[in-house]
């Protein structure tokens, strides 16, 4: 009962950041300089009664709280607007490049996971050895080594010098969309995969060396049972946060990948449309990306309560 209470709760939570937040990505356009008609219009020379009409077409001398409410009852119809510089439907633009984002970004999760979580075990079992060095040097690595960086220095080695990778474009198929994604998700993982991978070595070395799993040795338990019912499980807190973070913050890097690799994912389209000021576009993918944040956010949350249902019950300490 308690856990049901705890996601209704989180629910609700996201719903109310939802709502608030199209609020605010709604109003941030009107505060830009100049008048949305003028927007409109552009650097054309036109007369008062053409801005007039153009304001009338678009209800822009309603009050804001309509102007918003029409907007949000349109988004829960799907009805996203149109563009002003396309004239094709948001919904469509979105839609169409929608795909290579979650596929860019769930490639890179996948890979923080493998290859941060689990690296960072292994050198937490084995601080000392070869392994546990590496993984304390990569890290250090990753942390000097920006995104764009990153992007810049593997199309170097692997499109330029050696020609196993494509440059751009993100492929067609299963098969082709993860050979061209392969670049793009290692440059958008590699910082968070060493950030990832040294704070669960911290987390292993610190939950082997507490007083339960020092008993758990003494009273002749074996080994393998020890790291994984005692050290791994107890481990798994701190570092789904860690993960948690690093998987929303994604959304904001994958900007630049989707711009360096000339990938025709959401990011790329949110810059275009921002550089030609068109207000529909930029308005419904800024709410689109704050959804997919709020949905990473819960699904860690509901995590948590899978790891250690105490969570629920505001218990785990």
């Amino acid at each position: 009962m308690q856990t049901l209470r705890y996601i209704g709760w989180r629910l609700a939570a996201l719903l109310g950041v939802l709502v608030v937040s199209s609020f605010l990505v709604f109003g941030s356009m009107y505060l830009a300089p100049g008048s949305p008609e003028q927007f409109l219009v552009g650097n054309r020379s036109v007369s008062p009664e053409v801005l007039a009409s153009i304001r009338a077409q678009y209800g822009l001398d309603d009050p804001f709280l309509v102007r918003y409410w029409h907007w949000l009852t349109g988004v829960l119809q799907g009805d996203l607007g149109r563009s002003i510089i396309s004239r094709q439907d948001v919904a469509t633009l979105i839609g169409d490049r929608l795909p290579t984002t979650l596929a860019l970004t769930a490639f890179a999760a996948v890979l923080i996971i493998v290859c941060g979580v689990g690296l960072g075990i292994l050198a937490g079992l084995k601080p000392n050895g070869a392994l546990g060095n590496l993984v304390l040097l990569g890290s250090n690595l990753g942390f000097a080594v920006p995104t764009f960086f990153a992007a810049m220095l593997l199309l170097t080695v692997f499109n330029v010098w050696l020609g196993w990778f494509p440059s751009f474009g993100s492929g067609q198929g299963f098969a082709g969309r993860l050979w061209h994604l392969t670049l793009p998700a290692l440059a958008l993982s590699l910082p968070s995969i060493a950030v990832v991978a040294r704070i669960t070595r911290t987390s292993i070395l610190e939950e082997a060396e507490s007083e339960h799993v020092m008993m758990a040795i003494a009273r002749g338990v074996k080994r393998r049972v020890v790291l994984q019912r005692h050290v791994v499980r107890n481990s798994l807190l701190p570092i789904t946060t860690i993960v948690g973070v690093h998987l929303a913050g994604l959304i904001a890097g994958g900007f630049v990948v989707e711009h360096a690799f000339t990938l025709d994912g959401i990011g790329n389209l949110l810059v275009s449309y921002v550089q030609q000021q068109d207000f529909a576009v930029v308005q419904a993918v800024a709410l689109v990306l704050v959804a997919i944040f709020g949905i990473v956010n819960l699904v860690i949350d509901l995590l948590y309560v899978a790891i250690d249902p105490r969570v629920a019950t505001g218990k785990e300490h």
